[in-house]
């Protein structure tokens, strides 16, 4: 029986679990989305889903700024980290 694929791209969590997952609150996801650093799905009813990508995206933020990076700069190094990603093929 095969096991169906999982799209880390789509939106599974509320912002609940997302921040638990994250290591972070609630209210720090919503500023993370705030200055566009992650971009979660919505439901038609505007309920945020996150996904394994962002989950990834936010721990990725939280080890910057643990690092002694500012908010500007960790925007900068995602939008970098995209960039490369994509001239690679990646996305």
């Amino acid at each position: 029986m095969a096991v169906p694929s999982r799209d880390s791209a789509r939106g599974l969590y509320t912002i609940s679990v997302a921040a638990e997952l994250a290591g972070m609150t609630p209210q720090t996801l919503r500023s993370y989305e705030g200055r566009g650093l992650v971009a979660p799905a919505r439901t038609s009813g505007g309920t945020r889903l996150y996904s394994d990508d962002d989950i990834a995206r936010l721990r990725r933020v939280a080890r910057l700024v643990e690092e002694g990076v500012n908010l500007a700069g960790v925007g900068r190094i995602l939008d970098l980290e995209d960039e490369n990603a994509r001239l690679r093929g990646d996305s």
